[in-house]
């Protein structure tokens, strides 16, 4: 199980980062993560020759069934308890306006724009990921693209269309 043990050392920082984008949530994505890599655990001689492949789309997954969990079941807004002191940072502001506008994309729109542009994943891998076609995957980047430039503005988006 050493490869395990590497592919965790290497991967896990980046598993991470994608279970953030996806759900929002700080906690939320370490949890997502200690479940995916445990699945994987328990899995990894089936998986070890494709393990990135697999840890992404068990995230994704993973994360839209927490989505589905999450629109059933009613829950209290967080934002009235939580006083948090302003920070002037441009980068954290930045980050928050993304991480809002990410939030309101659709599952699907949100997982593709990550794992592509976030994750800088080719179409055809964003595709098995979702477990979709291309095409799908271009339409629902095409789309979760025109909402964040429509949110976020120009002044926010660089060069090539992207947060």
């Amino acid at each position: 199980m050493r490869d395990f043990d590497e592919f965790v050392r290497t991967r896990s920082t980046g598993l991470l980062r994608i279970a953030y984008l996806l759900t929002g949530d700080r906690h939320a994505a370490e949890d997502l993560t200690q479940e995916v890599l445990e699945q994987m655990y328990v899995r990894w001689r089936r998986i070890r020759s494709a393990p990135e492949a697999y840890a992404r789309r068990a995230l994704v997954n993973r994360a839209t069934n927490r989505w589905r969990w999450r629109g059933r079941r009613q829950q209290a807004e967080l934002d009235a308890y939580e006083t948090s002191q302003p920070d002037h940072s441009d980068g954290v502001v930045i980050r928050a306006a993304v991480m809002d506008a990410l939030r309101d994309l659709p599952p699907r729109q949100r997982a593709a724009v990550v794992l592509r542009y976030l994750d800088d994943l080719p179409v055809s891998e964003v595709a098995a990921a979702l477990d979709c076609s291309e095409g799908t995957v271009k339409s629902n980047t095409s789309r979760g693209l025109d909402h964040l430039r429509a949110v976020l503005g120009p002044a926010m988006m660089r060069e090539d269309g992207i947060p």
